[in-house]
């Protein structure tokens, strides 16, 4: 059964294997950061009844601390260079930032402009700023 996945991952160029590659460990790794960002929000929000925005930040910070460690050990490992880290350090805080600020656009829209379900925001914050922050990890932080 995997034979054929098998036969067709060695047909694949081998830049292709990398990205898809660093693509499925991000998605574990990335998968993980946001369900502890996840988590974190919705305790905050649901259980202690901590404002969404603030619940965000928190989430945030978390997932940034965790994110860091793990994207540069495992996600992104072996790709690019590793001979400056205050650099890569800086340049991925500014991608965080970033997610931070989509991340609380999609808190205001939803559940302050919308005012939709305070536990909704985490679909687009699931799917839509993880896909934008691996391009950017790929391409800038870690390249």
């Amino acid at each position: 059964m995997l034979a054929p996945v098998s036969r067709r991952w060695q047909a694949l160029d081998p830049g292709r294997r990398e990205v898809l590659g660093q693509l499925a460990r991000y998605a574990l790794t990335g998968g993980f950061v946001t369900l502890c960002y996840a988590a974190v929000y919705a305790a905050l929000v649901r259980g202690v009844g901590v404002p969404p925005m603030a619940a965000n930040i928190a989430g945030y910070a978390v997932a940034v601390a965790l994110g860091y460690v793990l994207h540069s050990a495992w996600s992104f490992r072996g790709h690019g260079r590793r001979d400056k880290p205050l650099a890569t350090t800086a340049k991925f805080v500014a991608v965080s930032l970033f997610s931070l600020a989509l991340n609380s656009a999609w808190v205001w829209i939803i559940v302050h402009a919308l005012h939709l379900s305070n536990l909704l925001p985490l679909v687009p914050i699931s799917i839509v700023t993880p896909l934008a922050v691996f391009w950017l990890n790929r391409a800038w932080v870690f390249a």
